[in-house]
């Protein structure tokens, strides 16, 4: 077997698929889910485990079409008037979610001493949960379709439309404090490449795909239409990335214009397969890339601003649960679910050192 770090062979593959095979059910026999198992395989097999692998964070990059693919399923079963159903839950709910929890999360980082600045992008960056984490939990709980579990999806969606304005803000805060200087984007180019990305989205789906699936499928394949149903999401998914937008919220974009093709049972049953192992593969990454040294070093900061962080947006997201109507149980369960950070942060995180918001 070629050495660790020294690139993929079948031994490599071995590994992953075993590491998986193996952790899940137990974890998930014990009711702690598959995800948390995957973690667990991934941090065993990992730098900080055996150390069959030296640099996770490849697999992680392609991994994380796993959760593009997964979104676009998700976007597929939301036809546009069901969407539009839950707009006071995507703008309602969400939004007052986000800026309680934010807010909270602010003030507490100003009362650790950090500066108004730096208190309120960390605090943003932690209120943008993990969509993989979240949409994977509902669906094994088969709550995606249940009224509950929609709302979880409307606050995800809020989130990740929420990261342009965050990185809007980024880049005036910095200019505000006098940083960046001309590597900083204008605001104005940030939005309109955001909106530009949403337009050719919105326009590609709505004219260019069920005329190009329907020849596909007169002249192509089952192969060729495989490929094409990649297509569309990669597509979709870099296209809103080059527009400082979530890949996920491209795909998902993807299949909600998509959703009422003729062809969406086919797209979803094609591309499926490739979101189960790419979403497994995802998880596995993560818990390779867990730096244990760093959380030895400074085990007491870190664990001390985790707790606190994750009491106090839990706290935030159990109020407005409750404000909005929603039962003592699903409160509670939100709070739980949605109290963690998720890797939106690591984007906003990353912006705010290039502009000097963060120092290395």
């Amino acid at each position: 077997m070629a050495e660790a770090g020294s690139g993929l062979d079948l031994g490599h593959v071995a590994a992953l698929l075993a590491a998986g095979v193996v952790a899940v059910p137990v974890f998930r026999r014990l009711g702690l889910g598959s995800v948390l198992g995957y973690l667990a395989a991934g941090l065993a097999i990992g730098p900080w485990g055996i150390g069959l692998f030296d640099e996770p964070e490849v697999i992680l990059h392609v991994a994380e079409f796993g959760v593009v693919i997964f979104l676009f399923i998700i976007g597929l079963e939301m036809r546009p008037s069901r969407l539009w159903k839950l707009k006071r839950d995507i703008f309602g709910l969400g939004a007052a979610q986000v800026a309680a929890a934010g807010l909270l999360l602010t003030l507490t980082g100003m009362a650790a001493g950090l500066s108004v600045p730096v208190a309120f992008v960390a605090a943003m960056g932690f209120v943008l949960s993990s969509t993989a984490v979240i949409m994977q939990t509902l669906e094994e709980r088969g709550e995606l379709p249940t009224p509950r579990g929609q709302r979880g999806v409307s606050i995800l969606l809020l989130e990740d439309i929420a990261i342009v304005p965050l990185l809007a803000a980024v880049a005036v805060i910095a200019g505000a404090m006098g940083l960046g200087g001309e590597t900083t984007p204008p605001l104005w180019q940030t939005i309109g490449l955001a909106v530009g990305a949403v337009a050719v989205v919105f326009l590609a789906g709505r004219y260019l795909m069920n005329p190009v699936f329907r020849i596909l499928a007169r002249y192509g394949g089952r192969e060729v239409m495989t490929a094409a149903a990649l297509l569309v999401v990669a597509g979709a998914a870099w296209l809103m990335d080059m527009g400082g937008l979530s890949m996920a919220m491209g795909a998902f974009l993807a299949g909600v214009l998509l959703s009422e093709s003729v062809f969406r049972h086919q797209l979803e049953a094609d591309v499926e397969p490739f979101r189960a192992i790419l979403l497994g593969l995802f998880f596995l990454s993560v818990g390779m890339s867990l730096d244990v040294g760093v959380v030895i070093a400074r085990w007491e900061v870190i664990l001390g601003g985790v707790i606190a962080f994750m009491a106090v947006k839990a706290v935030a997201i159990y109020a407005v649960a409750r404000l909005f109507g929603h039962g003592e149980r699903e409160a509670v369960e939100r709070a739980a679910l949605f109290a963690q950070g998720g890797e939106f942060a690591f984007v906003l995180f990353a912006a705010a050192l290039s502009v000097g918001i963060f120092d290395a």
